[in-house]
């Protein structure tokens, strides 16, 4: 039986008919850029993360980059981010000008440690982006507070977690500002890229309209050097359809992430670990083994499709190999060992116990292995 990591068109099936109306209704009415459905996806997305504002922007990287350049925020600065994270955080900085100051992750939630951020802060650091990895909340509440205390802004990186829950509070809402991606493999995906930015700051917002639109908010007439990233209609129509079931697609993600959890429970591997007092919407369900490279070998053998985010940890890739980068043992770990299991809403409970037995057979046959080896005075390390 194949399953595979994850299949677009088999996840977009039950909103099809919905999305064909939609595409219909935007091609009906001639406007397909900062047209009627992007302003209503916009007022809708910014009501469901419970703040003022929305702004539609072409993808993720863009929504990060153009609210650090909103804030002013550029040439000598610095920007606290992740060390674990998908590299379009690091990117957003870089792309404003800014320093990347790389911060350490909590090993088991995989998310920024507040408790390792004041230590990085200088007299150049401007702002302070936590990443909400896998859908899990980071712990907002102590980064926020470090943040009055030296004056900085709080951007979220919430790409992967639209719904996601922090005492109470969605994403998007936590901070100054926070990006958005739809993505088609997000929680909230188009059928194509897409972005948005979230805030209560008017000034902030009102900022972003213009500079995602070449600077202009009167047609030719341009008060900033603008950029060309805009959301358009036919993402924003799809989007406005998948929105109505959001919630009820990250309900049935935490009962698939239960189901793993408790099939998973015998096997040597640690399990994702959800901080106390947020509702994480399981983007992705992530595993960690030393023994990653043999077990995603022997789970596509058996027709089963996994993927591993991310492979190689941000300071080392080539895009930053210019730089002298402190020794961040926690994020170098995570890329060796951390494994992500098939994971949509489609999946079957029959499915997570397929994933799951197979998982628990690999280790059965290596633990058999490893016990022989001993016997024989070998030890093969997986």
């Amino acid at each position: 039986m194949k399953i595979d990591f994850l299949n677009l068109k088999q996840a977009n099936t039950r909103f099809e008919n919905d999305i064909r109306d939609a595409i219909g209704r935007v091609i009906d009415s001639g406007r397909y850029v900062l047209g009627e459905e992007t302003l209503s996806f916009e007022r809708e997305f910014a009501e469901y993360c419970g703040v003022e504002h929305c702004i539609g922007v072409a993808n993720g990287l863009d929504a990060l980059h153009m609210i650090l350049r909103a804030y002013g925020i550029g040439e000598g600065d610095e920007v606290i981010v992740p060390s674990n994270t998908f590299i379009a955080t690091w990117l957003a900085v870089s792309q404003a000008g800014a320093c990347v100051v790389p911060v350490e992750p909590d090993g088991l939630t995989c998310n920024i440690d507040p408790q390792k951020i004041e230590a990085a802060i200088t007299p150049r650091t401007r702002a302070i982006m936590p990443v909400h990895l896998y859908g899990q909340p980071a712990d907002m509440d102590p980064i926020n507070a470090i943040a009055r205390r030296h004056g900085l802004r709080v951007i979220e990186d919430a790409a992967q977690a639209h719904g996601a829950r922090y005492h109470g509070r969605r994403t998007g809402g936590l901070g100054d500002a926070a990006g958005f991606s739809f993505y088609p493999g997000k929680n909230l995906g188009a059928l194509g890229d897409g972005g948005a930015i979230t805030t209560n700051d008017a000034a902030l917002a009102a900022t972003l309209r213009k500079l995602r639109n070449y600077g202009s908010e009167v047609k030719y007439h341009h008060d900033l050097r603008g950029v060309n990233s805009r959301l358009d209609d036919m993402q924003s129509a799809v989007l406005r359809v998948k929105l109505r079931h959001l919630d009820e697609e990250n309900r049935q993600r935490a009962a698939l992430a239960q189901a793993y959890t408790e099939a998973l429970a015998p096997a040597p591997l640690h399990l994702p670990t959800v901080l106390k007092g947020t509702e994480p919407v399981w983007h992705l369900f992530v595993v960690q083994t030393p023994c990653r490279d043999g077990l995603q070998i022997f789970l596509s053998e058996q027709g089963i499709g996994t993927l591993v985010h991310y492979p190689i940890a941000n300071h080392r890739q080539r895009a930053y190999a210019d730089q002298t980068w402190p020794d961040l043992p926690i994020a170098s770990r995570l890329q060796s060992q951390v494994l992500s299991l098939p994971f949509a809403t489609y999946l079957s409970a029959h499915d997570v116990q397929t994933v799951a037995a197979a998982v628990l057979e690999y280790f059965r046959r290596t633990d058999g292995t490893r016990t022989a080896n001993r016997a024989a005075g070998v030890d093969h390390h997986l």
